[in-house]
């Protein structure tokens, strides 16, 4: 059987912007793609959770596996409100973040439902963290929003790729924009979504 696979989300896919001269995501999937197949690529630059619900009014009927990066957008908006606020208290910061994170694992959580709803092979992918410039504080907030994506892929049972373990050296990283994908970087998250396409199981990590 021939595959259609649609790509959902955020700039991780729709990042062709930031590889000027080079190839997007979506080009490598199709260089590397079996004969027959092809892949749709609906995922926009700039999207958060919320706004991939909109995406999926745009899914093509024949489509048979979906793809979904989402998450790195709400992060980097959390961010901004959590380190624009002045702390010296641990207990509290934490607190504050969490009553930020209360509103994407609902969000997240429904997402996948009404992906799952469409009773077609899903996969998710992780935020990637080794982004440079990144610090240390950063890195630790992604965890909280990595792990709402990890339980949910359990919970749920979709196919996840772990972007943290694929996307590891700055070469991955756009010179345009350390947070999107490069070249290279693309050309390894093509590679991963080829082989989490492979897995006949309910859940499985791709780690690369």
């Amino acid at each position: 059987m021939t595959r259609h696979i649609v790509l959902l989300g955020d700039s991780i896919f729709d990042n062709a912007l930031y590889v000027p001269g080079g190839p997007s995501v979506v080009e490598h999937v199709r260089r590397i793609l079996p004969a027959g197949d092809r892949v749709t690529m609906i995922a926009l630059d700039g999207a958060t959770v919320s706004s991939v619900f909109r995406q999926l009014e745009r899914v093509p009927d024949d489509a048979t596996h979906l793809v979904l990066s989402a998450g790195g957008n709400d992060a980097l908006w959390t961010a901004g409100n959590i380190f624009a606020e002045e702390s010296t208290d641990v207990r509290s910061s934490l607190q504050r973040i969490a009553e930020l994170l209360v509103g994407f694992k609902s969000e997240y959580r429904r997402l996948i439902c009404q992906l799952r709803e469409l009773r077609l092979p899903l996969v998710t992918c992780t935020v990637y963290d080794s982004v440079p410039g990144l610090d240390s504080s950063e890195t630790a907030g992604l965890c909280l929003f990595n792990d709402t994506i990890t339980r949910t892929a359990f919970e749920l049972g979709t196919t996840l790729i772990d972007l943290r373990t694929i996307c590891n050296e700055s070469s991955d990283y756009s010179s345009v924009s350390p947070i999107e994908p490069s070249a290279s970087g693309g050309g390894k998250i093509a590679r991963a979504i080829l082989t989490a396409l492979s897995d006949r199981g309910d859940f499985r990590r791709v780690i690369g």
